[in-house]
């Protein structure tokens, strides 16, 4: 499937991320899963090594390798840990929008500091009354003079206590023209984190609250125009949120399997190795083929995407089948490790966990089939992938 979907150097790429998440990252994972606090030491140095660039354009710093190498950065680091797997994929939905609503000023003044891992970006646009329902949003910025003054909480805000520079859509007028988006760096007098809630899972990656107060942002920090902040939270979402959330899943997944195998290894029952029971042998395979199909639908996505075509279908089924796949294969490797998988000793309870952290954003599995109905029926309401597709590639291909 690489040699089909991906080059030399993707597969050089990965080895080099894989090495890096051995090395750096797994040994810090008992420490963060202790702390259960978003870990900002290893959140910068993971962004100083340039993947947070992966789709910048190099005349701005980034790496310019597009959507399927940011698909495998994001998976080898989910392999190891889910928790900085999350981090970069949040990162990443702070580049969308810059890449494509950015003025020419705000592109120079800070892709390149995020390209270099100086600069962590996020997207706040889901609120406490609204949830998914992004019309429905209450914060608000009203103009005073060259400033913006905003008001309002935003939740489940990805990388929200280490991230520099928050992508925040508010509310500006009525209706759906009536959002706009900001650049807001984290230390503006009136923009502040909320407490850091303890979770689930992903531990070592913090999605909190923001809070803003009479928080005065200059009119140069705008993200396009008044009434743009619609198709900067969709975009956003589509071409970046699904993607990134499906390299979570997939990288989760192999973990799953990796471990699975390795413990069906060691363990030895009626004087053989537990995966010579035909049972247990029988649901490896399941879970192989899962892994197989999983992979190979979200490779698919990102290369359509790398390649500018139409892929807003594809991107919502790579992250379902994805998501649902990597959770039936963390329930079935808990059965088959039993009593044993409930100890922290071995990371499976682990994967289950985190698992569970990438059903939500970007949409449901219940959303996504939705979507998926409206393409089957030709009720689909456009394609944000054929309108701002090509801008990322040729940001990315620069």
């Amino acid at each position: 499937m690489d040699g089909y979907f991906a080059s030399r150097l993707h597969q050089q790429l990965r080895d080099r991320v894989r090495h890096f998440a051995e090395c750096e990252v797994r040994p810090r994972i008992p420490a963060m899963e202790a702390a259960r606090t978003a870990h900002r030491e290893l959140s910068r140095l993971i962004a100083h090594q340039g993947w947070l660039g992966a789709t910048i354009s190099q005349a701005h710093g980034g790496m310019g390798v597009g959507h399927l190498a940011k698909t495998i950065i994001i998976e080898e680091l989910s392999r190891v840990s889910g928790a900085m797997g999350a981090m970069v994929q949040a990162s990443q939905l702070g580049v969308a929008k810059i890449v494509h609503f950015g003025s020419d000023e705000q592109k120079k003044t800070w892709l390149p500091l995020i390209a270099a891992g100086e600069c962590l970006p996020t997207i706040a646009v889901t609120e406490p009354e609204s949830g998914g329902h992004v019309l429905g949003m209450t914060a608000t910025a009203v103009r005073d003079g060259d400033d913006y003054v905003l008001n309002g909480r935003k939740v489940y805000v990805g990388n929200s206590h280490v991230g520099d520079l928050h992508g925040v859509v508010v509310r500006t007028g009525p209706g759906s023209k009536g959002l706009t988006a900001f650049l807001v760096e984290s230390g503006r007098p009136g923009c502040h984190t909320g407490e850091q809630k303890p979770t689930m899972g992903l531990h070592g990656f913090g999605f909190g609250e923001l809070h803003f107060e009479d928080c005065r942002v200059p009119a140069a920090n705008r993200l396009g125009e008044e009434g743009d902040g619609l198709a900067v939270a969709y975009s956003s979402s589509m071409l970046y949120g699904r993607a990134n959330l499906t390299a979570v899943a997939l990288g989760i997944h192999q973990a799953i399997i990796e471990e699975t195998t390795r413990f069906c290894a060691e363990r030895h029952r009626y004087g053989k190795p537990l995966h010579e029971l035909p049972s247990i042998k029988l649901k490896l395979g399941q879970l192989q083929s899962r892994l197989m199909t999983a992979r190979l639908v979200a490779y698919h996505a990102v290369h359509l995407l790398d390649q500018g075509l139409a892929c807003d279908a594809e991107l919502m089924n790579a992250k379902l089948v994805n998501v649902e796949s990597a959770l039936d294969s963390a329930r079935n490797a808990m059965e088959i490790h039993a009593a044993a998988g409930l100890f922290t000793d071995r990371p499976i309870e682990r994967y289950l966990r985190d698992a569970h952290h990438i059903f939500a954003p970007a949409g449901t599995s219940d959303v996504q089939l939705l979507r998926l109905a409206e393409v089957a029926l030709g009720q689909a309401k456009g394609q944000w992938s054929q309108r701002l597709s090509e801008l990322t590639r040729g940001e990315a291909l620069v």
